[in-house]
């Protein structure tokens, strides 16, 4: 299956109920964002959030405009080693493999802050592009209830000095759970971190 990919201005969700097979190809689900997105979405950054998405998992995606150029924003998204920066629900943050420098397969381990339903979570880095502007981790562990969550964040310019940033995850539904509950929870928290970041870039 594949997750539809709607996106919507300033940090509005994707119909949360997603993880229903859409039958739509790259160059459609293109099409799609750019007729749902105020904004221009290049068919490169598009496919980054094509997510497979299996039976038992949801999937959403966020968007989020910055008044700050693509260098200033992507200087923060990229810090693997520091993703307490601007994600203001992790406390700590600790690379445990692959740490000489940030590269692909590093792990982290991230403590989260309390209040959540979560202790804390092992990633591990999947992606990393500075030449395109993406980034994407997965949890391979941890205490929490996120089970197999990867998410990708892509950063492109916006035509005018700023910087559009888009991030879209796949997981699964926790037993107990509804995909509507699991993504309005997950895109709850996606939503902060990217405010979190606008608002760092541009002061």
């Amino acid at each position: 299956m594949t997750c539809p990919l709607q996106l919507h201005r300033l940090n509005r969700a994707t119909d949360t109920s997603t993880g229903k097979a859409n039958g739509l190809n790259c160059q459609k689900q293109t099409r799609r964002v750019q007729a749902k997105a105020s904004v221009s979405v290049p068919e490169t950054v598009a496919r980054h959030h094509a997510h497979a998405v299996g039976p038992n998992q949801c999937c959403s995606v966020v968007i989020q405009e910055i008044e700050a150029p693509v260098s200033a924003v992507w200087g923060v998204v990229r810090r693997f080693d520091n993703p307490q920066a601007y994600k203001h629900f992790v406390k700590s943050c600790q690379v445990v493999a692959g740490g000489d420098g940030i590269r692909v397969g590093a792990v982290r381990e991230v403590v989260v802050v309390s209040g959540l339903p979560a202790v804390w979570s092992t990633e591990r880095l999947e992606i990393l592009d500075d030449e395109r502007h993406v980034m994407s981790f997965s949890v391979v562990g941890g205490d929490h209830r996120l089970r197999n969550y990867r998410s990708v964040t892509t950063l492109h310019g916006d035509g005018n000095g700023g910087t559009v940033v888009i991030e879209s995850y796949v997981v699964d539904v926790p037993s107990g759970n509804t995909r509507e509950e699991t993504c309005v929870f997950v895109d709850t928290i996606v939503r902060c971190n990217l405010q979190s970041l606008a608002h760092i870039a541009v002061h």
